[in-house]
């Protein structure tokens, strides 16, 4: 549903802006093809987006129609004309940096070709006048029509992401518990699949971030902007930790069984509060993360009287339990209102 609605409303504004391109041209009498296509290609996600490739495109088209006009006039409609405009535009783009104008002003040089047999001037400033309306026309409908609001669909991203984190949280340190050695190939996989939505939800809140120059957010949508950005920021540092436990070699744990069924319940606990965040209670979050507490601070303490000489030397049973407790933090701190 979240790829049909962006899609769908790009397909829309595609759409009215070829429309109105193609009609101010033909009022214009000017051919349309070219203003189009510059139209089709310059909707981008944001307002930000099409101004900042529009400043691009506009003279990476002006270069290819210059060799277009160049190149027809010296060898007429020829495939060495067609061959010459198109290297000559990319090489010069390319030399730029003009690589957001690059497709646009190729295809502007050899669609030119076919349709200047005089005037070449002429054409060439017809060229840059169907050019500007392209951008213009596509700019305008990008900001007015339907204009962009990633703020649900990043919210959304944040509660999937936080349902996927608390499953994956509950394999870790369950196999941890149960003393499966062969477990970091899956439970990497699983940490860096997240990673990539994760990338995905950083993309829009940067797309979110450009729109509100154009479109400033406000009342609950501001609120909720920021927080899911704060939120994002917990569930990259629940990553970092649950990435430091796979990639820590660790030995068979040596809890009781009382210790090991006080872990697991807090494991759970925290696995349902990311599932369900209606079932986040912070008085039973504070309770389990004091059981922990307490946990790591008697396995530190024994460590300490057994190995005075090197009491940084942290056993599997410490680090696994710090890094539970750094978790439990975050999680506080992700469902933290301001």
């Amino acid at each position: 549903m979240k790829k049909f609605h962006i899609t769908g409303s790009r397909v829309i504004k595609t759409g009215v802006a070829i429309f109105i391109t193609a009609l101010l041209c033909e009022l214009l009498n000017w051919p349309p093809v070219f203003a189009v296509i510059t139209a089709i290609v310059t909707i981008e996600p944001t307002v930000s987006d099409s101004i900042k490739k529009g400043m691009v495109r506009f003279p990476a088209s002006a270069i290819g129609s210059a060799y277009a006009v160049l190149f027809i006039s010296l060898f007429g409609d020829s495939p060495i004309t067609y061959t010459l405009s198109a290297v000559f535009t990319i090489a010069t783009c390319y030399r730029l940096k003009l690589h957001a104008g690059l497709l646009v002003a190729t295809l502007t040089a050899v669609a030119m070709i076919e349709v200047i047999h005089s005037n070449y001037l002429i054409s060439f400033f017809i060229r840059l006048g169907t050019t500007t309306i392209g951008l213009v026309v596509s700019t305008v409908v990008n900001m007015f029509v339907l204009p962009p609001d990633y703020t649900n669909d990043i919210v959304k991203n944040i509660q999937n992401i936080a349902g996927r984190t608390g499953i994956v949280i509950e394999k870790v340190f369950k196999d941890i518990l149960e003393d499966k050695h062969e477990r970091h190939a899956n439970e990497q996989l699983l940490v860096d699949q997240l990673d990539k939505t994760i990338h995905q939800t950083d993309t829009l809140i940067r797309f979110q971030k450009d729109e509100s120059k154009f479109h400033p957010l406000v009342g609950v949508e501001k609120y909720q902007f920021q927080h899911a950005q704060d939120q994002l920021i917990r569930l990259r540092l629940i990553h970092y930790h649950l990435d430091t436990l796979i990639n820590t070699p660790l030995q068979t744990t040596s809890w009781s069984k009382e210790d090991r069924e006080i872990i697991l319940k807090a494991i759970t606990e925290l696995t349902h509060s990311l599932q369900e965040p209606s079932s986040y209670d912070q008085l039973t979050h504070q309770r389990q993360l004091n059981f922990i507490t307490e946990i790591l601070w008697d396995d530190d303490g024994e460590i300490t009287k057994k190995n005075k000489a090197h009491p940084t030397n942290f056993s599997p049973e410490l680090i696994i339990l710090y890094e539970l407790v750094n978790i439990y933090n975050l999680v506080d701190k992700f469902y933290k209102e301001y």
